[in-house]
């Protein structure tokens, strides 16, 4: 009796694929990816063939592995920043910046900025830089002893230099490190009030230079987070720190009497061998109740362009 396998006649010839697992798999890789078939667990045959060029479906996208590095490698100046910073405060390097410390090498002073004043004027500008650059306190001390070594006009100038420079450097690094991440990382409101900020980028900022309430270094960070742009920023800078830096400085250069009767007690205390002998200095005395007033005045005066745009767009949309 014919079997059944005659009366179907000859059998299919089999795909080489099907025969091997291996073959299979890159079948599968080389093409269209498909369902496993559910009885021999392999995949069938691609209908492009072996030699079809691969797509995007075939290859998902993938995120270059060099993006992290980067925003990584941004964040290493502002890390070297902050590591310095923390290591100057910690180890009292910082304290340096007294009177103490100019009434002890006054005379060493003196001599070398009468021999090199242009240099000392630069190393004047190239300290005060650093240490605004590293957000160290003592900014306003160094702000006086320019006026007490160099006078008010050249102290002062040397101020606004150092205290710029400084500024513009530390802006950069953060603007770099973080730029607008941060406050896209904070919401939408903090976007929304960076974006305010950065309309009247120059008007803020030159109100927060010239009323002396808010820390220099935050003011200095601030901008750089809300992306305002590098020339606003030193413009605000420069214009805003002028009244209070020559303010100071002549404050310091009124000081030398002062400065020197101080010194004399303090040579003559440390001759008989007292303990605990000190220079007393009261900055606070420089911040007249006149000076601060005029400072916040002006202040207010600089957001005077703000309230007006303000106020026009109030009755536009009325």
């Amino acid at each position: 009796m014919p079997s059944m396998r005659a009366d179907s006649g000859p059998p299919e010839p089999q795909d080489a694929r099907s025969r091997d697992p291996q073959m299979a798999v890159k079948g599968v890789v080389r093409g269209a990816p498909s369902a496993i078939d559910n009885e021999t667990g392999l995949a069938p045959p691609s209908r492009r063939g072996l030699m079809s060029v691969p797509t995007d479906h075939d290859h998902p996208a993938v995120l270059p592995a060099s993006a992290p590095r980067g925003r990584l490698a941004r964040l290493v100046p502002l890390a070297i920043v902050a590591a310095v910073s923390v290591t100057v405060i910690a180890m009292g390097w910082h304290k340096q910046l007294s009177l103490t410390a100019l009434v002890e090498h006054r005379a060493a002073i003196d001599a070398f900025t009468d021999e090199h004043r242009i240099a000392a004027l630069g190393l004047f500008c190239g300290v005060y830089a650093l240490v605004v650059a590293l957000s160290l306190p003592g900014a306003v001390f160094l702000t006086v002893f320019g006026g007490i070594i160099f006078g008010t006009l050249a102290g002062g100038a040397a101020t606004l230099v150092g205290a710029t420079t400084g500024a513009t450097l530390i802006f950069l690094i953060a603007r770099s490190a973080l730029g607008g991440w941060l406050v896209r990382r904070a919401g939408p409101r903090v976007e929304t009030l960076a974006a305010g900020f950065r309309d009247d980028a120059f008007c803020y900022l030159l109100f927060l230079r010239l009323v002396p309430l808010f820390p220099f270094w935050l003011v200095n960070l601030v901008p750089a987070l809300c992306g305002v742009s590098l020339r606003t920023f030193v413009a605000a800078t420069a214009l805003g720190i002028i009244p209070g830096t020559f303010a100071f400085a002549f404050f310091g250069a009124g000081l030398g009497s002062a400065v020197e009767a101080q010194a004399a007690a303090y040579h003559a205390c440390l001759a008989a061998g007292t303990a605990g002998c000190k220079l007393h200095f009261n900055l606070k005395a420089a911040l007249t109740p006149q000076l601060m007033a005029g400072l916040v005045a002006l202040g207010l005066l600089a957001l005077l362009p703000v309230a007006l745009k303000r106020f026009k767009a109030a009755r536009g949309t009325t």
